[in-house]
This record gives structure tokens, sequence and C-alpha cells, in this order.
């Protein structure tokens, strides 16, 4: 074992100002850009030490907040603060071996994190951090066989994104675009196509509640429902049907970010549960399906149109159940939206074996990420 310290140099980015920020010259890697690809830059004009420089191929290491390690794959920008850029200049390391290495380093080191309103490894602490270091040829194997976990990992991913894929474009072949609306359906609101619109309750979550607890972070942006993180609540009876939710009921995130409002899934579990005030329960009528209305609000259009209806609010946006209502809509024949939801069963159906799979790849190289830490691959 030896410490990154005696491994590399790491060499922390450099404190930008915001007015020393530009629309021109190399774009700032801030953290943010380097969690989520579509993130845009901030960028920097002036003279700076090549040192905070990042080319392509260049190891990071981020410290605060968000930790990880990440490879530089684009076009030549300079370093933010609270990331580490990594020289080689102590012992020669086979790049992919390092970066797989410091990752398990780095998640069995976050319980030591500090910091109030960032967490973050400290420098001392960091280069003080252990990983093992065999023969660069023992490295070269371990790194080859953990690429190619993670290889199968990222494909399953692709393919779990392609069904999303698959049936947006579903939709638009049957429906055609929502905000045009090209093939002539009949036009109304959504209160046309619902039955009833509800608040769920203030009340507070307790622990060891009677009913499971849905709240806005249980609402995918991307329009699923997602229960990996559930509270619990007790409501009295005679309270229960007015927040309750049950299968096919169409549940909408009326306050939020004006970026986040309106996330919209169909609750299709057969378990009720209880929704929270941030969220509207919508029950629909004879003339749509909840998996079209859900279909509708999560599409290009349906975003476009609840962030413009909250572009000019400052923090909080908030949607309520009137104006939802009024948002307008196309309404095509019930039977084409019973075709529309049949298929997007069946790619669910093989998404939902896509994610088990993906379950199995991601322990499997985790357990083979444990095995590699411990010198029991070789």
């Amino acid at each position: 074992m030896i410490k990154l310290g005696d491994i590399a140099t790491f060499v922390n980015g450099y404190a930008f100002k915001p007015n020393e920020w530009d629309t021109k010259g190399f774009p700032i890697i801030r953290i943010q850009n380097l969690n989520n690809l579509n993130q845009t830059f901030n960028y920097y004009s002036g003279d700076i030490d090549e040192k905070y420089l990042v080319t392509k191929g260049d190891i990071l290491i981020s410290w605060s907040a968000s930790i990880g390690v990440f490879e530089w794959d684009r076009e030549d920008s300079v370093l933010n603060q609270h990331i580490f850029k990594v020289n080689f200049d102590k012992i020669k390391m086979n790049i992919t071996y390092f970066k797989f290495m410091v990752s398990i380093a780095l998640k069995r080191a976050m319980q030591y994190m500090h910091g109030s309103t960032m967490k973050h490894i400290t420098k001392g602490y960091f280069d003080a951090i252990e990983i093992p270091v065999p023969s660069l040829e023992i490295q070269q194997k371990i790194a080859t066989i953990l690429d190619k976990a993670q290889s199968l990992i990222d494909k399953r991913k692709e393919q779990i994104e392609a069904c999303d894929e698959l049936v947006k474009s579903l939709f638009y072949e049957m429906f055609g675009d929502p905000g045009t609306n090209p093939m002539k359906w009949p036009e109304g609101t959504i209160r046309d196509i619902v039955s009833e619109v509800k608040y769920g309750t203030s009340k507070p979550a307790v622990e060891g509640g009677k009913y499971k607890y849905l709240r806005m972070n249980n609402i995918t942006y991307n329009g699923f429902l997602d229960v990996s993180n559930l509270k619990y609540i007790d409501i009295p009876d005679k309270e229960i049907e007015k927040c309750i939710v049950r299968n096919g009921d169409v549940l909408f995130n009326r306050t939020n970010s004006k970026e986040l409002v309106g996330k919209t899934c169909v609750f299709d579990l057969d378990e009720p549960m209880v929704i929270a005030g941030y969220i509207i329960r919508v029950r629909m009528n004879e003339k749509a399906l909840p998996e079209y209305l859900s279909a509708i609000l999560n599409s290009k259009y349906g975003k476009e149109t609840l962030y413009g209806m909250c572009k000019a609010i400052v923090g909080q946006a908030n949607i309520n159940a009137q104006e939802l209502q009024d948002i307008r809509v196309f309404i095509p024949p019930i039977e084409l939206q019973k075709k529309y939801v049949k298929f997007t069963k069946q790619v669910d159906k093989f998404k939902f074996e896509m994610e088990q799979s993906l379950k199995e790849l991601e322990n499997n190289f985790n357990s083979l990420m444990q095995r590699a830490f411990k010198g029991e691959l070789f």
C-alpha cells in the first residue's frame, strides 16, 4: 500500500472570481461540468499559470461536495478550485488502474469528510490515503478486467436509455408533436380529460407511520416513480381518501424549482400510498389514459409549457391545480391511446429486465473492485 501523496502531485484548481468569468477563452472546469456533460461552462480569457491548464487525458479528482475521479476528454480548459489535477511525477502508474483504485479509496474515505455546508476531504488526509500499487504488468491486467466490466455496465445503461427514447419516438409517430398537432386531433385542455384533481396532505412524516409517503423527490424529471427513498405518515381514516393514491393516478409535482416544477408520473403500484401537499393527484375520465397525460407533460412541449408558466418566478415555483387544468392538449381517440400504452408496457417489461441485469453487473463490478483493492485478483 502506498500513500497517494507518494504516487503523484495533486494540484488544486484556481479560485476564479465571478467577475473574472467571460464568454470566450478557456472553459472553466467546475464540479458540475464533471458530473453533467450538458452543464454550461463559464470562460476565462486572462493570463493564468499553466499548472491550472487541463488537456485531454488528464485525471481530475473532485474533493469537495461531490467526490469522484474523472478523465478529461474535452478541449483544453482551466481548472477551478475544489478539483485536483493529477501529475504523475513520482511513480509510474497505469492510469486506468489508478482511477479505479482511487475511486474505491475515496468511497471508503467519505466517512471522514468534513465541512458543514460542503463536504470535503482535507489535503493532508487525501495525501495520506493509501492504495495498492502492484507491478505495472499486474496493474494492466487488473485495469483490463475492470474496464471490461465497466464497459458492460455502460452498454446496459445505454440499452435502458434506448428504451425510453423508443417510447418517446413512438409517441411522436402515433400522435405527432403536441405543440403543433400536425394530425389535427381534437383540441382541449387537461380539464377536459380529467375527472378529479386533488392536493396531497400537509401533515409531516412520522417514524413508523401506517402509510408510505410520496414526496416530490419520488417523481423523477424523466417521468418515473422512484420509491427507493420513502418516508411514512399517519392519516386519520376520515381524511385518507383525500390524499391517497392508487394504481392509475397521475402525480404532478406542483411546487419546486422552475426547472423541476411539473414533474409528472403515473402511479403504477398496487399498494396505495399517501402524497404530500406539493403533489397533485389527477384522475382521468373516459377521454384519456393516465399514461397519455404523463407522456404529454413529459414531452418537449410539456416541459417548455410548464417552464414558461413560471419562468418569471424567483426561488420556488408553483403551478396550482387550476393552472394545470388550463394547459392545452390534443385528444386523440382512446383506442389509439390504448395501442400506445400497450406498446409502452411491452417496452417497460424489457426495460425492467435490463435494469435487473444492470444490478447484477454492478454487483459483479463492485466485487471485482474490492478483490482488486485487496490484491485478490492476481
